[in-house]
């Protein structure tokens, strides 16, 4: 039996090897809502305030309730692992007993929900620093759930806990083949919120938008 550490080797191989060759058909089963075309994505950006981002003081995930109760015993993270999965089932609590996920971010593929993140495609720390410190937190609540739009979707953990907090400029998708489309949800979450974008992340999501 291959040790955890083995099987995320083989991934990354698999991943890598996608990423030089330019492809990403079959790979990406997770499909947020409300993602845009790359014409609407750029009109967005154009319209996104550019500046600094503010300081990092007082934050706190806290701040930002997240995994609500959805209703039917589900939390968001619930929602979403069935949203992403295949032939996902679950308990009576909602908790997922198995089920397929194919992580756009790296192509990997996992079988158990425990290896499985629910990524905030905006930071919340960046949302922070870029408007939301000065939201209640009852928008700050809605920020972190947000089912309606491409906010939230299912990626690899520690492909998730690689990106943290970390804005276009400073990380992007291992897959380059997925740069458009998170470019484009990323631009989505920063306009629908009315957040500001700095001039690097700017240059950058620029830059993904024109691989489209």
């Amino acid at each position: 039996m291959p040790t955890r550490r083995a099987v995320r080797h083989s991934f990354t191989v698999l991943a890598i090897t996608a990423v030089l060759s330019g492809t990403l058909a079959g790979v990406a089963d997770a499909t947020p809502p409300g993602i845009p075309s790359a014409t609407t994505a750029k009109s967005e950006l154009a319209a996104l305030t550019v500046k600094a981002d503010g300081s990092q003081t007082g934050y706190s995930r806290d701040k930002f309730p997240h995994w609500i109760d959805q209703g039917n015993s589900c939390n968001t993270r619930e929602v979403v692992l069935k949203r992403d999965g295949t032939n996902v089932v679950t308990d009576s609590s909602c908790a997922a007993t198995s089920g397929k996920w194919v992580s756009p971010y790296d192509g990997a593929t996992w079988t158990a929900a425990s290896d499985v993140d629910i990524d905030h495609v905006v930071p919340l720390a960046d949302a922070w620093r870029t408007g939301a410190s000065s939201w209640t937190t009852a928008q700050r609540q809605a920020f972190a759930n947000d089912l309606s739009d491409p906010q939230l979707i299912a990626v690899t953990d520690n492909v998730n806990q690689e990106k943290g907090d970390k804005s276009p400029d400073q990380w992007k998708p291992p897959l380059v083949g997925y740069w458009c489309t998170y470019a484009k949800m990323w631009v989505a979450v920063k306009y629908k919120f009315k957040l500001t974008v700095n001039s690097a992340e700017k240059t950058a999501l620029t830059d993904m938008l024109g691989r489209c």
